[in-house]
Formats: structure tokens, C-alpha cells, sequence
């Protein structure tokens, strides 16, 4: 099946030698949220453009140990082993639960990914993935991109597959205490990864590593912007996170993500930041006032 976003594509700065996966520190408690991986969701834009990983790899094999030893994981997997091992991390972590983990033998290096939300239960256990796990799935993984590929910390709000909730505290939407998007879509079907906004775009003298939402604009394919979170999507009572989201006719159970305040920055606060840029104004491209003339 040939996909519509193309071949997973991800630049990595990595050198030689075996790729095995790296320790991971232990996972948080099954349905934790996403908060405490701060430093391993720095997957890039382009790592969303996977190659028929849904109908010729997992989705109907299910993504237990028998799945991954299938001919069609195989042979996606190997069409480039270190891309598609990052995008495998982000997908157990997101789809197994905490406590259980993944390994796949190519014959030359074993490779382990680790699960923590367990947003997927049935699939995860060996199941076809269902719509739903499809769909939340696709959001979670979405949730952990930056158009940077560099780490920054997110807390990420919603339900799983089943319907239950990622747990939270007060304490983590005071730490988290800036909304920053909802993302949904399905890419196991190409029907398309969506993202909004969840406060006002940001100002042009303002920037961030997580610029997919908050720039407000398609800065970031395969994800397309779609404006404001609240005019596609539905809020939980409390106003929380976002139960359902609208697009095309079509009904998604989605991702929401908020940020620290210290994770947008402002031209003109002296340091200039990974995001910012030489120049001859305040503008965050364009930042004398941190980054100073360009010459």
C-alpha cells in the first residue's frame, strides 16, 4: 500500500556503530501522563511520514510479539532500521502499557522499545487495532513531534482507546500551566494528522521548540493546521482536554497537549535561543536584540 505522506523520513544526528536502543529510564505507572518523559519527545515532523506501517506491518497483526515477527514488519522496518526504530519507540511508549516492552531481531541487533500510557489495550495484546486505538494512537504519537527534533517538556491529556482517562494532578496543569494544542487524525488510514491551536497564535517576537501548534500555520507536514482547537473540538465538563474532535465528517478521539511557560520565549530577554535568528528587529527571525546583527 503505498502511502500518500511517502517514505519515513527522519534526520537524525547520530554516528557510527550498533543502533540498538539506548536504557530508558523506568516507565511511569500504567496511564501516567506525559510530563515525566520530557527528555524523549524530541520525534521530528518528518518521523510522521511512515511507509504503510498500518496495513503491511502491525494493524492487522496486532502489536504483540507475534506482529512484530511478521515478513510485512520486517520488511518495512528494514527499509531504514535507525528511523524506523525511533518511530517505534514513540509508538509502543504511546500504544503498550507501562511495565511491558517490545523487542524485534533483524538478525544482526535486537531492538527494545518500552510502553508507558497504554492508550491501545487491545491492539497492544495482539488484537487488529481498532478505529479508536487508530485514532488515539496517531494523536499521541503527533503529540510528542516538535518541529525541531529537540526535547521539551509536555503534558498530554486525554482517554485511551476504552475511553479512560490519562490521569493528572493540579500540580501537573500548574507546572503545564500554558494550553498549547489538540491533535488527531488517523495515518493508519491516510485520512490525515490534524493539529490546532489551544490558545492565540503566537506573537511574532515569540517562539518555541513545540512551533507546530502555535505557529498557527502548516509549518510542520504532514501535520495540517486547522485553526483553533475549540472550533473542530469538544471539551471534557471541566474544560480540560478535548474529548472528540470533527474533521471532514469524520469523528476523532484526540490528544491534548499544555506547556511550561518558560517553553515560549520572547525576542529581547538577552539569550538567544535555538529558535531564534540574526537580524535587524524584534521578530523572532529576525532578533537583534538577543541574536544581534547578522553579518
Amino acid at each position: 500500500m503505498k502511502s500518500t505522506y511517502g517514505a519515513l523520513l527522519l534526520t537524525l544526528a547520530v554516528g557510527c556503530g550498533p543502533v540498538e536502543e539506548e536504557a530508558l529510564p523506568p516507565p511511569p505507572e500504567v496511564g501516567s501522563s506525559l510530563q515525566g518523559l520530557e527528555d524523549d519527545n524530541g520525534l521530528t515532523v518528518n518521523g510522521l511520514a511512515f511507509n504503510g506501517l498500518a496495513f503491511n506491518g502491525l494493524a492487522f497483526n496486532g502489536l504483540a510479539f507475534n506482529g512484530l515477527a511478521s515478513s510485512a514488519f520486517s520488511s518495512w522496518f528494514q527499509q531504514s532500521p535507525l528511523t524506523t526504530s525511533l518511530f517505534m519507540k514513540y509508538l509502543v511508549r504511546c500504544a503498550v502499557p507501562a511495565g511491558q516492552s517490545r523487542t524485534f531481531s533483524d538478525g544482526w541487533f535486537t531492538y527494545t522499545w518500552t510502553g508507558s500510557l497504554g492508550l491501545a489495550p487491545g491492539w497492544s495484546g495482539g488484537a487488529p487495532a481498532t478505529a479508536e486505538e487508530q485514532q488515539v494512537v496517531t494523536a499521541c504519537v503527533a503529540a510528542l513531534v516538535n518541529k525541531f527534533g529537540r526535547s521539551v517538556g509536555v503534558s498530554v491529556l486525554g482517554a485511551n482507546a476504552q475511553g479512560q482517562l490519562i490521569p493528572y494532578t493540579a500540580t501537573e496543569l500548574s507546572d503545564y500551566s500554558l494550553r498549547e494544542a489538540c491533535f488527531f487524525g488517523n495515518l493508519f488510514t491516510e485520512e490525515g494528522l490534524f493539529v490546532g491551536n489551544d490558545q492565540a497564535p503566537l506573537a511574532p517576537w515569540q517562539s518555541s521548540l513545540r512551533a507546530c501548534a502555535l505557529e498557527g500555520s502548516d509549518a510542520c507536514p504532514p501535520l495540517v493546521h486547522i485553526g483553533s482547537c475549540q472550533a473542530s473540538c469538544t471539551l471534557d465538563p471541566t474544560g480540560t482536554y478535548y474529548t472528540r474532535c470533527t474533521r471532514n465528517g469524520r469523528s476523532y478521539r484526540p490528544i491534548t497537549t499544555r506547556l511550561r511557560a518558560q517553553d515560549v520565549v520572547v525576542c529581547g530577554d538577552g539569550i538567544c535561543q535555538f529558535t531564534e535568528s540574526c537580524g535587524s528587529s524584534n521578530r523572532y527571525d529576525d532578533c537583534a536584540l538577543d541574536c544581534g546583527p547578522c553579518r
